[in-house]
């Protein structure tokens, strides 16, 4: 009979595979005499032998070690001495060779060569108590690299939590206990048999222990299209216990070495190592840099870039000869998080302040004061690359006023370079949020300037997957994967948390039609026909009505209530975020939460506006207070005193520190990205997001927070459900296409061929429609042939007439040069190769820019132009007036399941998705919101088919009757929501038949055993009798447990076999 390890034997067996473990050495149980974070000796042994040094030399260089312990007194010391203690190993130090010669450099521990040090285990290692010097605590195992301790472990039995050892290993850093061994220590590890090993470092707290996982993430250190296996010491198939795996892989001396000397920082007062998903990008990345192949780093939203970044930065610089580091991002408080971040792990970027100081630095010429001479490490913005504004990649706004062609801005950008210029070294660039800087003139300037050789590596959790004609996907612009960590890999390894979703609806019902329309005849009575119409369509669009006051206010009215029931958000430990559609919105909210005396004070608005004061055009008419002033009033109320930094840094901070004094921050654009809260627990969506955004945006939700918070809460006030589950499974299953070198040169050239195809067809659409103008087409023609000839027609009310005659004419016209400015800002960048010289380029940018103009004169002259933003007033006014909101409703709550329950995630083993793909095929592949939950709910159904065949039949007839009607329209949208809820309900809450039948498989026997509980009783016992570790995989043990299986099913006609199946299916269990 299979029996539990005690925790003694357990560490037995762990002692015996360390003692094994090459280059190991054993120093026996050191419990009978009292230990210091140091072997005197052995360490003497190693700077005599392997470091030459004199027996003098040796004792300088451990009293330097000696007198760093000694200063640590206390927890509160603990983190400055164990960081110069760091310091003392990781770098060398020197020692006196006698008068008159220069000092001698050393090292504590050989970092580039680890055979050549001495690695020890010892156990029992008891150590004297601070606050008594009679009382002892005694870690289970000490790890020591050349006599120093490195590593403390604690072990626990299967049955006893692993938290145990991580509690242990806290309370022994704490004072009175034996802080000052942990002095030297870089890694804490806590592991049993049942959960594995869960390691962390000195003063890290509980709920920030990561469990070790190998491999973890997909890799590519080649640029290759599928991922290299990377070299797997100590497989699962060698070793299936988990922590006999997991210590080997950690302790290896090779890997023990790499990880202590490139995986650690001293980040702003916490000391931090790696995650595995950040190792082994680590890794892979390496590869790539020494081979100079570009690439991306995507790994999901909060699992730690940044320091990757840093770790990655500290590499190259120690490793590669010249090597020089560019850290890039597009907004400037990203700028200043990324090279804060640098300084608070001891590295010190110099931040470029203009772009004319970036290319100082950059060409080595840099003469500011108290800076060295190209700087190692740099920090700077995108923009820093420009000169005056450019065309941009893929803008879609209709006008050209003020630009320049791509080519004439590049050659500026050479001209403004100093004489000579090459940028020095070896230039690596890391660009931050790739997905948003990618793209566009100044990325291609950036290329310029930094040289042909440079090495980009992107880093993203939201890569731009799809493919589009006009815009350059992630890979496209900065070459294949290096590393990839989804959100999914990352919910299951506890990185991040997963998201849960609840839809609401504001009823928005237009009161009285007539007037409505009556008020807006009276309101552009002087406006011509087109002009209209334009105005109704700006004003037409959901984003006015959403924005309008009574639905706002219904809103506002259901997130109190959430906070006043809601236990993290009425306990104030946890806040919330709510997007808004648009600036104006976003205050219209701040206001309404300001008349409530709780919340008064207690939410601000985060968005790139700045509080400008209206312009003439934007404000102080006749009329009622335009959107411009409306926003200024509010921005100078709500910040006061402060600037607009000031505000913004005050009410992050407040957020992060205090979420019960900082309730909601109302966000747009910023702080949908990069911003990290694990406070943050509720998100409001009343926005239109999509893709890459939205998931940015739902994922500052999905930060751990300790025990209480267990999911991040997603509530859209738009219909978004599909969006969020579409952006999830791009993000985990990553539906992309995958590209080697050859099909991004061929999708690139598809994409080139495309864009010059609708060029050239726009410019055929309007030179054909210009065509009827009379020679020498000058601008007067133009006006005579849109509008009306003056010098024929002269009555004030024919000309208008004429006006109106030809209405068609004119916007066939403005929409044909629409649609070429749209044509040609898409390729202005790349005009040379889509195929075209640089006359013909000149030629077309000048004759795009001349249709642009001729359509906005001759929209002036006929009246249509309208500007609109004179009529934002009086149509807010309108929309307030009559858009009401009876009720606020919620849709349907699927707080049950998580998003990873309801979306397919594929595991990794493409053979095990038979049954989820073929279902799916069946269904047509649609994907409208009903088939989507459909097809969720019955992938959870799915799950039973081999753990519990009987219970599979039952609710797929559920779902599947349920589908059919849905289709048949016997029940509308909301009901097969509901519908779908009560099965879901059912799913996680089934009634157990009898006491005694407690768990997933003894249910699963009960169903598919004629619900016979004592025959189902009977199977259990003797599985679980028989069944020892491994049986599922072990042929001689399996047949065991079946012939256990046999005898128990007694005289019976069921299947031994069919229930053996289920027995194995059930993998929590045995």
């Amino acid at each position: 009979m299979p029996q539990v390890n005690t925790e003694r034997e357990t560490q037995n067996t762990v002692i015996a595979l360390l003692r094994d473990l090459d280059g190991y050495e054993y120093l026996g149980n050191l419990s009978d005499q009292e230990n210091k974070p140091y072997i005197e000796e052995i360490l003497k042994k190693f700077l005599t032998e392997c470091q030459e040094c004199s027996e003098r030399q040796a004792d300088e260089a451990i009293k330097k070690l000696k007198d760093l312990v000694a200063a640590c007194h206390n927890e509160d010391s603990l983190y400055n001495t164990n960081k110069e203690i760091y310091k003392l190993l990781r770098y060398p130090t020197s020692v006196s060779q006698g008068a008159g010669r220069p000092s001698k450099q050393i090292s504590l521990i050989n970092w580039g060569n680890p055979e050549n040090n001495f690695f020890h285990i010892a156990e029992e290692v008891t150590v004297c108590r601070s606050a008594n010097g009679e009382q002892h605590r005694r870690p289970d195992i000490v790890v020591y690299i050349n006599g120093i301790a490195v590593c403390v472990i604690e072990l626990k039995k299967a049955t006893v939590s692993v938290r145990e050892g991580i509690r242990q290993n806290i309370r022994n850093q704490q004072d009175g206990q034996i802080t000052q061994f942990f002095s030297t220590t870089q890694l804490l590890l806590a592991g049993s048999e049942s959960e594995g090993v869960y390691y962390g470092t000195v003063l890290t707290k509980e709920k920030f222990y990561l469990r070790w996982k190998e491999p973890c993430g997909t890799h590519y250190p080649e640029p290759t299209k599928e991922p290299a296996q990377f070299e797997q010491y100590f497989p699962a198939r060698d070793y299936p216990n988990e922590l006999h795996r997991s210590l080997l892989q950690m302790l290896r001396p090779g890997r023990l070495i790499d990880f202590i000397h490139n995986c650690v920082v001293f980040d702003g007062g916490i000391k931090k190592v790696a995650r595995p998903n950040q190792y082994f990008a680590l890794q892979a990345a390496r590869k790539r840099c020494l081979d100079n192949e570009s690439g991306i780093i995507w790994h999901t939203q909060g699992s730690g870039k940044s320091l990757t970044m840093v770790w990655l930065a500290q590499w190259i610089l120690e490793t590669i000869p010249k090597s020089r580091v560019a850290i890039i991002t597009d907004r400037d408080e990203l700028d200043s998080q990324i090279t804060n971040g640098f300084i608070d792990a001891d590295k010190h970027p110099v931040r470029a302040t203009s772009g004319n100081h970036l290319i100082k630095m950059l060409n080595g010429t840099n003469d500011r004061q108290g800076e060295q001479p190209e700087p190692e490490l740099i920090t700077t913005l995108v923009h820093k690359f420009g000169v005056r504004g450019p065309v941009q990649q893929g803008d879609a706004s209709p006008t050209l006023k003020g630009k320049i062609s791509a080519e004439k801005y590049l050659e500026q950008v050479a001209e403004h370079l100093p004489q000579g210029f090459k940028a020095k070294g070896r230039l690596f660039v890391f660009v931050d949020e790739c997905h948003r800087t990618q793209g566009g003139v100044l990325n291609k300037a950036m290329r310029k300037i930094m040289g042909d050789d440079v090495m980009l590596i992107g880093f993203t959790g939201t890569p731009l997957l799809k493919v589009d004609k006009d815009k350059l996907t992630s890979r496209e612009a900065f070459g294949p994967w290096i590393s990839t960590y989804k959100y999914d890999e990352a919910v299951r390894d506890k990185v991040v948390l997963d998201l849960r979703y609840e839809a609401r609806s504001v009823e928005r019902v237009l009161s009285d039609k007539d007037s409505l329309d009556e008020l807006f005849e009276i309101k552009t009575e002087r406006l011509t026909p087109a002009a209209k119409t334009r105005l109704q369509k700006r004003w037409a669009v959901m984003q006015s009505i959403y924005s309008a006051r009574e639905p706002i206010s219904r809103v506002v009215a259901q997130i109190k209530r959430d906070f006043a029931i809601i236990p993290c958000l009425r306990e104030g430990w946890g806040n919330a975020m709510l997007v808004a559609e648009d600036v104006y919105q976003a205050f219209r909210y701040w206001a309404e939460f300001e008349r409530d005396g709780e919340f008064s004070g207690k939410t601000a608005v985060v968005t790139s506006y700045n509080g400008q004061e209206p312009s003439l055009a934007e404000g102080f008419s006749d009329s009622a207070k335009t959107q411009a002033e409306y926003k200024h009033e509010q921005f100078v109320k709500m910040v006061g005193d402060k600037t607009a930094e000031q505000f913004e840094e005050y009410a992050k901070n407040e957020f992060i520190k205090h979420p019960g004094s900082m309730k909601i921050l109302i966000v747009v654009d910023k702080l949908i990205t990069g911003f990290d809260a694990p406070s943050a627990t509720y998100m409001y969506i009343d926005s239109e997001m999509h893709n890459h955004t939205l998931f940015q945006a739902i994922c500052r939700v999905n930060r751990t927070n300790g025990e209480k918070k267990q999911y991040g809460y997603i509530v859209d006030y738009r219909n978004l459900f599909e969006d969020i589950s579409n952006a999830i499974e791009d993000y985990t299953n990553g539906e992309f296409k995958e590209f080697d070198k050859e099909d991004v040169a061929g999708l690139l050239k598809n994409r080139f061929k495309e864009a010059k195809k609708d060029l050239d067809a726009a410019l055929t659409k309007v030179r054909r429609l210009a065509e009827p103008v009379e020679l020498p087409r000058g601008i007067d023609d133009f006006f005579n042939y849109f509008c009306y000839n003056p010098a024929i027609i002269v009555d004030a009310e024919e000309q208008q007439e004429e006006i109106v005659k030809n209405q068609q004419k004119r916007e066939d016209f403005y929409d044909a040069c629409g649609a070429l400015v749209r044509s040609y800002t898409a390729i202005a960048l790349e005009m040379d190769k889509v195929g075209y010289t640089k006359e013909e380029s000149d030629s077309i940018c000048k004759e795009v820019k001349l249709y642009d103009d001729l359509r906005t004169a001759i929209m002036r002259r006929s009246g249509d132009f309208v500007d609109l933003h004179s009529f934002d007033a009086d149509m807010r006014a309108l929309l307030d007036d009559y858009i009401v909101s009876p009720r606020a409703v919620v849709l349907q709550k699927l707080d049950d399941f998580s998003f990873l329950d309801i979306i397919e995630v594929k595991p990794d083993d493409d053979s095990q998705t038979g049954v989820d793909e073929i279902a799916e095929e069946e269904l047509g592949g649609k994907r409208g919101v009903a088939e989507t939950l459909y097809q969720n709910v019955r992938r959870v159904i799915n799950r039973k088919r081999e753990t519990n065949p009987e219970e599979y039949r039952k609710f797929s007839e559920k779902i599947d009757r349920l589908l059919e009607e849905y289709q048949q329209k016997k029940i509308e949208y909301q009901e097969l929501l509901k519908q779908i809820k009560v099965l879901a309900d059912q799913l996680k809450q089934q009634e157990m038949p009898d006491p005694r039948v407690d768990n997933d498989l003894k249910k699963a026997l009960y169903d598919n055993l004629g619900e016979d509980v004592e025959l189902a009783l009977n199977v259990y016992d003797s599985v679980a009798q028989s069944a020892m570790p491994g049986f599922r995989t072990d042929p001689t043990r399996k047949k065991i447990v079946e012939r256990a299986i046999r005898t128990a099913l007694g005289s019976t006609d069921y299947d031994t076999k069919a229930i053996l199946d289920i027995v194995i299916a059930q993998t929590n269990l045995f």
